[in-house]
């Protein structure tokens, strides 16, 4: 995983994502992404690439925009909140999503 670029807003980052072909929306689910087209397994997919962006006020205003690949091809982009606002997440889910 590497950062090619960064965007000065979570939209901007999305829409640049989309672009590049990561299309579908993402959401968790326990040992999970899910979308509309199903689940996809922790095991199952790929972080490409990862964009945070913290509140300068706010610390509820802080996210992750994931740029993922399953192993089946479906790329998609995942917005998710970390610090105080996270989601609670599995053990494995936490460890595949840790921004290094």
């Amino acid at each position: 995983m590497e950062h090619q670029l960064h965007y000065d807003t979570v939209s901007n980052a999305i829409a640049a994502l989309r672009k590049r072909g990561f299309t579908v929306d993402f959401n968790l689910e326990d040992n999970y992404i899910v979308s509309s087209q199903g689940k996809i397994h922790v095991d199952d997919f790929s972080i490409v690439d990862v964009y945070r962006y913290e509140g300068n006020t706010d610390p509820s205003d802080e996210a992750a925009v994931y740029a993922i690949e399953s192993t089946n091809g479906v790329k998609g982009v995942l917005v998710s909140g970390y610090g105080p606002s996270a989601d609670p997440l599995s053990t494995a889910m936490l460890e595949k999503l840790k921004i290094k």
